[in-house]
């Protein structure tokens, strides 16, 4: 049984990286919904809607991954989690959320492990020059900023 995600996050930040997600998953539209909290919506109906998504995804557990701790999204989501059979994880982007999409096969624990692990090992500076092993050669002599 796969483990349901829910991304509560500031408008329209969810439902982008749902897309994006679904881009690469497209089987997993069923098991991966977004709720987006707009500014004017009240923590009560946001609540509701969240609650609604929860039980929309039709699992014995799920994960819910939201943007900003502290926020509102987040104390949204901290309301209808139980710790239990739904998890809470702050700070989603979205090579998290194609790893979690990507094991949502696994149990709710190792799931949150693999969502932990993919945010922040996906987080680093990139060169802006080409590495060591890619020397320009000598007859090339416009930059290019395309991959080879």
């Amino acid at each position: 049984m796969n483990t349901g995600i829910l991304i509560v996050a500031h408008a329209p930040l969810a439902s982008a990286l749902r897309t994006a997600a679904l881009h690469v998953y497209p089987e997993a539209a069923a098991g991966v919904l977004a709720l987006d909290v707009a500014a004017q919506d009240s923590p009560e109906l946001s609540r509701a809607a969240a609650q609604a998504l929860l039980a929309q995804l039709g699992t014995p557990q799920a994960l819910v991954l939201t943007d900003v701790f502290g926020a509102t999204p987040c104390n949204v989501a901290q309301k209808v989690v139980d710790g239990i059979h739904s998890k809470l994880v702050a700070g989603v982007n979205l090579p998290m959320l194609l790893r979690t999409v990507n094991y949502r096969h696994e149990a709710l624990d190792v799931l949150v492990t693999r969502a932990l692990a993919g945010g922040a090992q996906c987080i680093m500076q990139v060169a802006v020059t080409a590495p060591q092993n890619q020397h320009r050669k000598p007859h090339d002599q416009h930059q290019h900023d395309h991959s080879q």
